[in-house]
């Protein structure tokens, strides 16, 4: 069974650009979930690649004047 943190990773909403910034963090996601045994450390691992993602897209987005 996946990690339900994984769904906070999915990206099919976004607009195009913003898609281009968050799908590698899925993928790279998706793979530390099956590559790594489940534990307090995979755990960590995957709630800091989220922040990490969202940093991302929050910096891909438009400057408000």
């Amino acid at each position: 069974m996946s990690a339900p943190i994984l769904r906070y990773f999915k990206f099919g909403h976004l607009p195009e650009h913003l898609k281009a910034v968050s799908a590698p963090f899925a993928q790279l996601a998706n793979d530390l979930d099956e590559a790594l045994p489940d534990g307090a450390e995979k755990s960590v691992a995957l709630r800091k690649l989220l922040e990490s993602k969202d940093a991302a897209v929050r910096a891909a987005l438009p400057m408000e004047d």
